[in-house]
């Protein structure tokens, strides 16, 4: 029969004599969607009763606390009530993987609400220039990073809770402050903000819960239970939603005040009264269960009312509200529907035991197990509306009926956690033999149940939702998940994939992660997380609240990070405002960097890009670090000294000129000041000593090398001698006469400094060859802290450079004619004295002989002996 034709009066006019509510202005009614929320905390839920003791503390990470005075943490009088701030607002997801992350929001159904607390109105406006931001979210939100650090600084390592009220209060004032800026037009960079600042601020909330009585129950000695957990989670889901909701009364309004089905019982008045059939057939009685019963509907308007009706009681035990529910069924003529909700309670009756004489008030319903038999039976009646269903389910622990109305990640997540919650309450009330006789009408799939927290995270990530799984991926809900479970070890973990991936994060989330380590770190948790925060002003202050070496290593790595040179010295001040050992991290970001793509010490004859790369150039300037303060300038010269020696086996000659130019001419005499200044009867340090005769030996290597080039530039450059014009005419031979004469000038003056510039060479090779003191990279000093990899390099240096020189002299010399010059380098290589020829390869040995007998075969062809002596008669 179709129902959908009836001659009932229509819903929009209706008589006069129906009732008040009918006479009164059809209100447009909005209301938010229970499963398009993002939760928060509750008041009592029908599973909570039972917990009047939380039992127990559970610390599931594998490190344990160190607290030294953990009571000092919590306030006065043991446990501080939870959730004094909550926050409004919260808007639905947001997929954070996304690199437009902040267009793939959904639209939260709170936004229509009309007459609503969505938004705070005491807020004070934004100034104008805020408004006339591209970004005014962005803008409005960048004083959050000063703040929260001042509110780190502000509060005692034993004042965490403290802290985290705070944290919540800033981001609940500035999520207030985006409603001026999204009222005056909507931006979704702004509406993606405040949707991380809310997730946020719900996550602080999590954190505050549920280490909140960890804390203390770890002082209590006392194991905390995964029901306690499970409790504390569902609290602060409800209340998410409760905050979603606003004040309820204010937003809703139904046409019936006292009459249930109104337009029903009208329908069958006239009917009685005027003897006329319908061609639909209405229910005749209005007992509850008279549609079921019957197979029949009620009237139109009443099964709207209805289905809103039954939408906003579970939007309302959604968000733990039940005493309100019941206070809307009987406002709306329901008042069996108010009584079906207060079953849950445990039957008490205080007269068994007290031995007074004055009758006390029952408690409780002794029909417990019947009751929510029922409720099961009801959650799996298809014909029922769904939120009906829903409502039964939430009661009586029915999960798939639950499931079905649930929408978000946080609705889901609420779903499972109150079925666990009155699972294992019916399980405590089985061990403790008070209600054996009433779970044997439960269905077996309820009784045999066995979840746990880990299993509810792994049926979300199995979930059929495409919603649900995206939610499962953002970043909030991954942190919120691992806080519930207490395994901080997994949380810490995927923070390092959330780094090291190449999507940045977004620079909020990377604030809440650092706080939320240090707030771990307050409560004396050993915790190990790399952060790259972008904010100059702020890294020092964090950083310097890690353990020292953790300190100086992340500092190090955020300084590689600072390309800009004016702002490295603010970053340095920075550094010692905070206590930090500036010393060390500036040499641990030179090593660092001087150790990316370290290559191997190759030999010269291998063919190898000589100039100059964007690597190199990292290198040459990082050696800025150590240079702002003169009592680094030890540490300075023995880092020049490392790179150098890395680009002089790689032939890199411009680059090595480069760092030398770095470092200060007054370092040497600066170094000795400052030793002088602590010791005046020792000398130098060995390492230090040493580190000024290697920079010495790299200065002499790199003016051979110079002096080199400017012969090799200028020899080629020769003047070219005129080719003669035909002598016809006189002027035609003044004129070659006249190109002869300045050619043989120009000659003459370019043989002249050939000449000087040969002598320079000479001298300067020389000078490497013959280097004073033990040769060239050779310490002098060998009681200093063994280095074997300098001490390596040191030696493969002068095995890659030492034969290359003598080969370049020896060709400054025959280009010269310089052959007799060229014969006595050989005595000074094969001398016992320099030991230069223990340097030389088989091969370079081989090649040096060869060229030697060019010069003694030219000097026969002069007449001489193949040494350049006159010959003897």
């Amino acid at each position: 029969m179709d129902w959908a034709q009836s001659e009932l009066p229509s819903p929009v006019v209706r008589d006069d004599e129906v009732t008040v509510a009918a006479r009164r202005r059809r209100k447009k009614v909005a209301f938010p969607s229970p499963g398009s929320g993002s939760p928060v905390i509750s008041t009592v839920t029908p599973a909570r009763p039972l917990l009047r003791n939380t039992p127990a503390s559970l610390f599931r990470q594998a490190v344990t606390p160190r607290v030294p005075d953990v009571s000092s943490i919590l306030a006065p009088g043991g446990r501080t009530p939870r959730y004094t701030h909550t926050p409004r607002n919260a808007l639905s997801s947001l997929n954070l993987d996304d690199s437009d992350w902040t267009n793939s929001m959904y639209t939260s159904p709170v936004s229509g609400l009309e007459n609503t607390s969505f938004f705070r109105e005491d807020m004070g406006n934004l100034s104008s220039a805020l408004l006339k931001e591209d970004d005014p979210g962005e803008a409005a939100a960048a004083s959050l990073f000063p703040e929260f650090l001042g509110a780190f600084l502000k509060h005692s390592s034993s004042a965490v809770f403290e802290l985290l009220d705070d944290y919540q209060a800033l981001c609940q004032d500035k999520v207030g402050e985006f409603s001026v800026v999204l009222r005056a037009g909507q931006n979704s960079k702004t509406a993606g903000v405040r949707w991380l600042l809310q997730q946020e601020n719900c996550t602080w909330r999590l954190i505050t819960s549920l280490y909140r009585d960890r804390v203390q129950l770890a002082l209590e000695d006392d194991l905390m239970t995964d029901m306690v957990v499970s409790n504390l989670v569902v609290d602060w889901l409800e209340s998410i939603a409760k905050d979603q909701i606003g004040d309820f009364s204010d937003n809703i309004e139904y046409y019936a005040k006292n009459v249930c089905w109104e337009n029903t019982l009208h329908a069958l008045k006239m009917r009685r009264k005027s003897g006329t059939t319908f061609t639909v057939p209405l229910v005749t009685e209005l007992d509850p269960d008279a549609p079921l019963r019957q197979q029949r509907p009620l009237a139109d308007l009443d099964r709207e009312d209805d289905a809103r009706l039954l939408k906003n009681l579970f939007t309302l035990i959604r968000a733990g509200m039940t005493e309100e529910a019941q206070r809307l069924c009987k406002r709306c003529g329901q008042a069996w529907r108010a009584a079906t909700l207060e079953g849950w309670k445990l039957y008490h009756d205080p007269n068994m035991t007290s031995g007074g004489i004055e009758l006390q008030p029952v408690e409780g319903n002794p029909q417990r197990g019947i009751w929510k038999a029922c409720c099961w039976r009801m959650a799996e009646e298809e014909q029922l509306n769904r939120y009906e269903r829903a409502i039964y389910a939430s009661l009586s622990g029915n999960l798939k009926p639950l499931l079905a109305v649930c929408e978000s990640w946080e609705d889901c997540v609420w779903a499972y956690f109150r079925v666990m919650v009155d699972s294992l309450v019916e399980k405590d009330l089985m061990s403790s033999g008070m209600a054996h006789h009433e779970v044997e009408t439960l269905p077996r799939e309820y009784l045999e149940a066995n979840w746990t927290m880990e299993k509810v995270f792994e049926e979300l990530q199995a979930s059929e939702s495409k919603r649900v799984l995206e939610e499962t991926r953002e970043h909030y809900h991954v942190i919120q998940k691992f806080v519930i479970l207490g395994d901080l070890d997994g949380l810490l973990e995927e923070f390092s994939d959330w780094l090291t991936a190449s999507k940045p994060l977004p620079s909020h989330l990377l604030r809440f992660m650092t706080h939320l380590v240090l707030f771990f770190r307050s409560l004396g948790l050993a915790l190990k997380v790399k952060f790259t925060l972008k904010q100059t002003d702020l890294v020092a202050s964090y950083v310097g609240q890690l353990p020292a070496d953790l300190a100086i290593s992340q500092y190090a790595a955020f300084l590689e990070t600072v390309t800009q040179p004016e702002l490295r010295p603010r970053c340095l001040q920075l550094a010692i405002e905070a206590g930090l050992d500036v010393s060390a991290v500036t040499k641990l970001v030179v090593e660092t960097v001087r150790e990316t793509d370290d290559t191997e010490f190759t030999h010269h004859s291998q063919t190898l890009e000589t100039g100059t790369t964007k690597e190199d150039q990292r290198k040459i300037d990082v050696i800025d670090w150590l240079l702002y303060d003169p009592a680094h300038r030890a540490e300075s010269l023995k880092q020049s000294n490392a790179i150098m020696r890395n680009f002089l086996a790689l032939q890199k000659h411009d680059a090595a000129k480069a760092v030398f130019s770095k470092v200060p001419e007054d370092s040497m005499r600066e170094i000795c000041s400052q030793w002088s200044g602590i010791s005046q009867t020792t000398p130098l340090p060995a390492e230090d000593e040493n580190a000024i005769r290697e920079h010495l030996c790299i200065r002499a290597y790199l003016e051979a090398h110079e002096a080199f080039t400017d012969w090799f530039r200028h020899s080629s450059s020769a003047p070219q001698k005129p080719a003669p014009a035909p002598e016809a005419k006189f002027t035609e031979r003044v004129a070659n006469e006249m190109r002869e004469k300045e050619y043989q000038a120009s000659l003459s003056a370019w043989s002249c400094r050939l000449d000087a510039l040969t002598e320079d060479v000479k001298e300067r090779i020389y000078n490497v060859l013959l280097f004073v003191d033990g040769g060239w990279m050779v310490d002098n000093r060998q009681d200093s802290e063994p280095d074997s990899e300098r001490s390596h390099q040191m030696a493969a240096l002068r095995s890659l450079c030492l034969p290359r020189l003598s080969l370049l002299l020896l060709s400054v010399l025959q280009s010269s004619s310089r052959h007799q010059e060229a014969l006595r380098l050989a005595d000074i290589i094969s001398s016992d004295q320099h030991c230069l020829y223990q340097v030389f390869s088989k091969e370079e040995l081989r090649r040096f002989l060869q060229k030697l007998r060019e010069s003694s075969l030219a000097l026969l062809d002069r007449g001489v002996d193949p040494l350049g002596y006159e010959l003897q008669p």
